[in-house]
């Protein structure tokens, strides 16, 4: 990138011009603001001391210098200490020819074997998946495309949490109620089926806990009392115990659950590498708990209960074993994070869990070091925060959440109508026009949660969502409809080849004018890499979001204001036809990084 080379030579110059050595890395190259001319700044101010001379001397004899040793700067000003670095036509043109039009423009190659784990999802067998859970996975699917696009060889997990006390929640009230009730029978999705049961057995374990406390019994100890309650641990431990019956129908209502995510994660287009069970790795938790009780890192209670001790390091004591033996979810996730490096000897373990979680995983990586492994340090929680709706928050156990596949079925919807009255389908078939209905639903949902920086809470707004005007993914996806849909035009006028919709073509170019629309497109167009590169630091897929908005907005203007198949000169046309084809192209790449399909025709 330009930016280091112009870093790289004033650090040179400093050394040449005023004999000290500084590192380039020092130097801040910023991009020149948009109401001064110009299209790199160096702020001299930091190097007077050393130079012991104005800003006004600095400044020339520095930008002198850069512009002997770098053939593309055409120019340079110096206004009140900053100098301002104008590049030569002749170098964005070489870029637009060179690299933003090449296949892997912005994408970098996978660098080497040690991987980056990413764990998502993660979703409990006792429910369907929802709003929250949406953002967890496009979260989780997105960030694995930005770090393989940042080179990294990464590693999709999925762990199930598919045992445990909410589970048994489920089971007994299915046992109770449930009446052999299937999918089939209750034409019900199989996963909702499972989320009836688990509100049902909250509503009736609720009105137990109302008449204990009624009998005069503290609501804290009513609710460890409750018949249903005690009746749920026992299912546990006869789970642990491998009871026969009990496992039978753990398999069935788990199967069912597994039917149901499945079909939920492939209409929202996200995929694993590998997904693990909670009830495969939770025994591994406890030979580590047990362990570490035996070499004295953990302490044991009187009644039979396992604790980790952090208060010397300003926690409380943490839970590990129950005192009937069972395990929580602390245990599991101690067997799954040596399982998994022991697997893969990860550079990083990133989990994707919501920031409700944020004490869990600081103590499971205090437990981790307690219990004498190193690697502990390689675990990442990407905390995030929480989706709300306009009406307010949601609870499962309630059954006021909203469930992922009505969400989706909602998107649907609404992209349906909006796009039928602004006629864009009218030419369309049937099928066409359904799949750009799925297109423009699922990537104005998940546009507009990833475009929020991840670390804050959202309020998600499904009729804001679908806008094609705007930060919205219908607008940036009508963008590269648009261009595309002139590369058509050009192609059928005979301006636009075969090899020119392809990248492949070298002609000469040339601009109208110094800062003309096209430069102004180019400038955004450069920064793809960069940003990239700053999505895969942060863990933020909302760099790349706003990135393509701006890119998008910038590619309107250009088209609004600059004449493009009307243009009388050919190398003009070229030119302008060029930079659309790689605007779409980046536009492409950036909504691929994100998981959403963009549409040739809108």
């Amino acid at each position: 990138m330009i930016e280091s080379l112009l870093a790289a030579k004033t650090a040179e110059a400093i050394r040449l011009l005023y004999g000290q050595e500084i590192p380039a890395e020092s130097i801040n190259i910023e991009k020149t603001r948009k109401e001064i001319p110009g299209d790199y700044t160096l702020v001299v101010f930091p190097f007077l001391k050393i130079s012991r001379k104005s800003p006004l001397e600095t400044a020339t004899a520095i930008g002198a210098f850069l512009k002997d040793e770098i053939p593309y700067i055409a120019k340079f000003e110096i206004i009140n200490g900053f100098l301002n670095i104008f590049l030569s036509d002749e170098f964005w043109i070489s870029f637009l020819q060179k690299e933003a039009t090449e296949a892997h423009f912005g994408m970098t190659a996978e660098k080497g074997e040690v991987p980056v784990l990413i764990e998502y999802s993660s979703p409990n067998t006792n429910k369907p998946l929802h709003l929250g859970h949406i953002r967890n996975n496009l979260l989780g699917f997105s960030l694995a495309r930005i770090l393989q696009a940042n080179g990294e060889k990464v590693f999709k997990l999925n762990l199930v949490n598919d045992r445990g006390i909410h589970i048994c929640k489920s089971m007994l009230a299915y046992e109770r109620w449930g009446l052999n009730e299937t999918p089939e029978t209750s034409g019900m999705k199989s996963d909702h089926l499972i989320g009836k049961y688990y509100v049902l057995f909250n509503k009736k374990f609720k009105e137990e806990v109302k008449a204990l406390v009624h009998q005069g019994i503290k609501e804290e100890d009513a609710e460890k009392q409750a018949p249903m309650m005690l009746e749920a641990q026992e299912i546990l431990r006869k789970w642990e115990d491998h009871d026969q019956e009990t496992h039978a129908l753990w398999q069935k209502m788990n199967n069912w659950a597994y039917e149901g995510f499945d079909q939920t994660y492939a209409r929202l287009g996200i995929s694993f590498d590998k997904i693990q069970h909670e009830s495969d790795t939770y025994l591994s938790g406890k030979s580590i708990v047990m362990k570490g009780l035996e070499e004295g890192h953990l302490q044991s209670k009187p009644d039979g209960s396992v604790w980790a001790d952090l208060r010397d390091e300003g926690l409380d004591e943490k839970l590990l074993l129950r005192s009937d033996g069972t395990s929580v979810y602390m245990t599991q996730d101690l067997g799954t994070a040596e399982l998994r490096f022991n697997e893969f000897h990860p550079s990083r373990m990133i989990y994707v869990v919501g920031n409700e979680q944020n004490y869990h995983f600081d103590v499971l990586k205090r437990i981790l070091k307690k219990l004498g492994k190193p690697w502990a340090e390689n675990i990442f929680h990407l905390s995030y925060g929480m989706v709300e709706l306009p009406e307010g928050k949601m609870k499962s156990r309630e059954g006021t959440v909203v469930d992922a596949d009505d969400l989706m079925d909602e998107m649907y919807q609404t992209a349906e109508e909006t796009t039928r009255e602004l006629g864009k389908v009218n030419d369309f078939t049937e099928e066409e026009a359904t799949t750009l209905f799925n297109q423009i639903g699922l990537g104005a949902l998940k546009y507009f949660i990833l475009r929020v920086d991840p670390r804050k809470n959202m309020l998600f707004d499904p009729k804001e969502s679908i806008d094609f005007n705007g930060n919205t993914g219908p607008f940036i996806q009508y963008t590269h409809a648009r261009i595309r849909s002139l590369l058509r035009k050009a192609h059928e006028s005979n301006r636009w080849t075969e090899q020119e919709m392809t990248g492949d073509v070298n002609r000469e170019l040339s601009f109208i004018a110094p800062g003309a629309q096209e430069k102004q497109l180019l400038k955004i167009l450069y920064r793809f890499p960069e940003s990239v590169k700053e999505a895969g630091i942060t863990y933020s897929p909302a760099i790349i979001a706003n990135y393509v908005y701006e890119l998008a907005k910038s590619f309107n203007q250009f088209y609004q204001e600059v004449p493009v198949l009307k243009e009388e000169k050919p190398e003009l046309v070229s030119l302008r036809l060029l930079l659309s084809f790689a605007t779409a192209e980046v536009i492409r790449k950036c909504m691929n990084l994100l998981g959403i399909d963009v549409p040739e025709r809108m």
